[in-house]
């Protein structure tokens, strides 16, 4: 079976990871000698690409970064992935990104993003990675909001689906020039962001999902609830899917891992409730771990840990689940 090629265009950092047992207080300093710290590949974008990699997808990563020692390190580890580098540019004027990551103990965490170089994608750099003549675009909003826009002109106008996990949010993103787009999905403050609603009750989930469906050209709306679980919305119905109960370490990259896990497995079945289900065992998987790229599960493991779980809720295995048949059939 022909491998999906999915272009992520987004963005990529490297994560300062800072672990402590709590949040200090304003003006308050706190020494943690049995914690530690770590610089290692991030970015919404990157971790999804490293999803995408992982998961057995054909990917390319469209992404601007600086001309710095980050860049070779960052360029190096896709490389190692199987991540198709050939359309990631370096700006000599910029550093390249970095997001530092603040991880308390139950596994929460606070991030602020400097996005460098990220910040330096343009409309006229998009055209490049559409060459590859990819299967879907993928993309987040860790890049300029013009870069984000073309992209989806461009694919609408070659008739390739859109695929983007919205975030970070901001109110005076211009929603409505993004086109035609197959699945949104944001999380739970990205929603409350972009529509003025909190989706802390399935009522208000829904209310959320219906302004959003009234502010982009949406085939599915896919809001991420945290250890909630997911909503999906189809301006129809909507459905609920749990989350998995674990034991979780960290959650960073959890958002990144679920939204690039549910749109492989949808590219390769068009069923949103099985995509779903698999993307929630994928980020169960990655809450159980430390970091971001380290956190990322691979295809066997998803595989592993879903196959019993969410196949057989879907009715039938043989026909519900794109993974577990690519799976029999390369073996």
């Amino acid at each position: 079976m022909k491998k999906q090629r999915i272009l992520v265009v987004s963005s990529a950092n490297i994560d300062f990871v800072q672990r402590m047992r709590r949040m200090p207080y304003s003006g308050e300093t706190v020494c943690e000698p049995e914690l530690g710290y770590s610089y290692v590949p991030g970015g919404k974008g990157a971790n999804s690409a490293v999803a995408f990699a992982r998961m057995g997808a054909d990917c390319v990563f469209q992404c601007k970064l600086g001309r710095d020692s980050n860049a070779k390190r960052l360029i190096s580890f896709y490389q190692r992935e199987g991540i198709d580098t050939r359309y990631i540019k370096e700006d000599e004027n910029s550093a390249t990104g970095l997001a530092s990551i603040l991880v308390e103990d139950n596994g929460k965490n606070r991030i602020i993003v400097y996005p460098g170089a990220n910040m330096t994608m343009t409309a006229d750099d998009i055209e490049d990675g559409f060459t590859c003549y990819p299967d879907a675009v993928y993309l987040q909003f860790e890049i300029p909001d013009e870069a984000a826009i073309e992209a989806t002109r461009r694919a609408n106008e070659e008739g390739i689906p859109v695929f983007i996990d919205a975030g970070p949010a901001r109110l005076d993103f211009p929603l409505s020039r993004l086109g035609k787009i197959e699945i949104f999905s944001p999380n739970e403050s990205e929603t409350r962001v972009f529509t003025g609603i909190a989706p802390t009750s399935e009522e208000n989930a829904l209310r959320a999902a219906i302004k959003l469906s009234s502010m982009v050209d949406a085939k599915y709306i896919v809001i991420k609830l945290g250890d909630r679980g997911s909503f999906i919305y189809d301006k129809k119905e909507y459905y609920v899917i749990p989350s998995e109960k674990v034991d979780v370490v960290d959650t960073t990259a959890a958002g990144d891992v679920f939204t690039a896990v549910m749109t492989y497995v949808y590219l390769s079945n068009k069923n949103i409730i099985s995509a779903v289900k698999y993307a929630t065992c994928a980020a169960a998987l990655s809450v159980t771990k430390a970091g971001a790229s380290s956190s990322i599960p691979t295809r066997a493991e998803v595989i592993a840990y879903a196959k019993n779980k969410v196949a057989a809720e879907n009715g039938t295995a043989d026909n519900a689940d794109a993974v577990v048949k690519d799976e029999a059939e390369e073996k």
